[in-house]
């Protein structure tokens, strides 16, 4: 057992001034903390009265990661006790701003790099990292984090932020977590031309060199963790589909961006449904972009509306796409393979026209182009529904399609509202709405314990509706007054094991969960997850 000044370097057993006097005395410790004993709730206390007097979030951010790396317990039992407060700063919208700047703050190694020099010894380098028993993995390459584009090596603030939540809301361990940065260049010449970055300096691999280091990150993370989930994220969108491809029967995986947001936007229309009294099988849904996140949403929707009564065909008939080029028809020439099957047989028409002529009840945004929503496209949804639905999904909060005032305010207080990133309450002529954040945090989370908790083999899409339908009933009728089609960030702990008993349900179900059964699941799970009071 370390001893000593060992003891208050090793963040995961490091209590500061809260070891008693009988443990000052056992880790030989008199003499290396001030006098008086701090319990976690004081030392919680003064975390938040230092973190409050930071006159910036990215400022807040560092001094949230600086208490990650020297005392973990504090900082998680801090962040689920706050976590209204603290989840857009460890995760979006500040994130987005720490992965831009990621280098220029860079203050501590964490996580594990794969570089192009690393071919044909990833898993010998695997033996590097310290810990031996990682249950979830979160990847990416850094080609399209959130709606910022291509940020190379910085992409690492992704998965570290990603596995903080996963730790926070699921109860995962964080010594069974391990951010990876797939790090193979950057088409970003500012970074590559910046002093301070600290990624691999050339263009980006591609094609087969790409997919062949991939493959070998994939085999030897089977190897050395085999009950380890790989979740990807933030992969430009053909480079997401291709991985989910290849990999989603072979091994226990899921792309984030795609079935995840995908869950939380069901989850929402789910919502929706009570508030407008119209069935989601009676629904068209418009979708502005058409890139991994809108598509990933269309197939898991598909199955959705098959569970309502739909046969396949009508379900992806009330599924609508416009993307740069306009609305996603048969006869155009440049779509991809992931948009082809929601390519519908119309006349070309631009996002204005088309919501004139299809008549959406629902138009979700999923662009990462700001201010794409104007008063003209919500204003004509207005018209045309008494309750238009507006998700304006995209991250973080510059990139929104629309900012929940606005489309209040456009809709004359009408909307169902929800968005990517969060926004304050809005009050307008009386009412007062809590705009709902459909946040992946809400799903991933319970996926990510379900699928762990009963050693699920896949990650199935009947896991998806089952995780999308378990978050749409913890929505209370008070949630629903308010506006909110989520239910609040303070009950994401509660909700992620409700999510992860009814994902291992519909994996036991589908002959995909290899564990043994338990008597009663929530307990096994609840059981499992990781306490950090001290």
């Amino acid at each position: 057992m370390p001893t000593g000044y060992d003891v208050l370097r090793d963040a995961a057993l490091n209590k500061s001034t809260a070891f008693t006097r009988e443990e000052r005395e056992r880790y030989r410790l008199r003499g290396l903390l001030p006098a008086e004993v701090a319990d976690q709730e004081t030392q919680m206390a003064r975390v938040l009265e230092n973190l409050r007097r930071k006159a910036y979030d990215i400022e807040r951010y560092i001094f949230l990661t600086a208490l990650q790396g020297r005392n973990e317990r504090l900082f998680y039992r801090t962040l689920i006790e706050n976590i209204d407060e603290l989840m857009p700063l460890v995760y979006t919208p500040t994130v987005g701003q720490a992965c831009r700047e990621f280098a220029h703050i860079f203050r501590q190694p964490r996580g594990f790099y794969v570089t192009p020099g690393d071919r044909g010894q990833v898993r010998f380098i695997l033996e590097n990292w310290p810990e031996t028993d990682v249950r979830v993995i979160v990847i990416t390459d850094g080609e399209r984090i959130l709606g910022l584009g291509d940020l190379g090596a910085n992409g690492m603030g992704i998965p570290i932020g990603k596995l903080a939540l996963y730790t926070a809301l699921a109860g995962i361990h964080p010594h069974q977590c391990l951010p990876v940065q797939f790090d193979i260049g950057t088409d970003n010449e500012e970074l590559r031309n910046d002093p301070l970055y600290l990624g691999v300096r050339r263009p980006r691999l591609r094609g087969d060199a790409y997919h062949d280091l991939m493959e070998e990150f994939v085999l030897s993370v089977q190897d050395a963790y085999p009950r380890a989930l790989i979740q990807f994220e933030d992969f430009l969108t053909p480079t997401a589909y291709e991985l989910l491809r290849r990999y989603r029967h072979r091994v226990l995986c899921f792309n984030d961006d795609i079935q995840g947001t995908a869950a939380v936007v069901l989850a929402g229309l789910y919502g929706a449904t009570r508030m407008t009294a119209r069935p989601l099988g009676e629904m068209r849904v418009m979708f502005l972009g058409a890139g991994s996140a809108a598509t990933g949403i269309g197939d898991l929707l598909v199955q959705g509306l098959i569970a309502e009564g739909l046969s396949e065909t009508e379900a992806r008939q009330r599924l609508w796409f416009v993307d740069v080029d306009g609305l996603v028809v048969r006869s155009r020439t440049d779509l991809l393979p992931h948009n082809l099957p929601y390519a519908q047989d119309h006349e070309p028409l631009d996002f204005l026209d088309a919501i004139r002529a299809i008549r959406p009840h629902a138009l979700i945004g999923a662009t990462g182009q700001p201010g794409t929503f104007t008063q003209e496209i919500i204003g004509t949804m207005a018209a045309l529904n008494e309750q238009p639905i507006i998700f304006a999904l995209s991250n973080p909060t510059s990139r929104a399609e629309c900012t929940a005032e606005q489309a209040y305010a456009w809709s004359d207080g009408r909307v169902v509202f929800a968005s990517g990133s969060p926004f304050p309450p809005i009050e307008r002529d009386g009412p007062r709405w809590r705009p709902g954040q459909g946040n992946n945090a809400y799903i991933f989370p319970g996926v990510g314990l379900g699928a762990v908790g009963c050693e699920a083999t896949s990650v199935t899409d009947g896991m998806f509706l089952a995780a999308a339908r378990a978050l749409a009933d913890e929505v209370s009728q008070a949630d629903l007054d308010e506006g909110a089609l989520y239910p609040p960030l303070a009950t994401l702990r509660r909700v992620s094991l409700a999510i992860a008993v009814r994902v291992s349900e519909a994996a036991y179900k589908e002959g995909v969960a290899a564990g043994a059964r338990p008597e009663s699941l929530s307990d096994q799970l609840a059981q499992a997850m990781y306490s950090p009071v001290y």
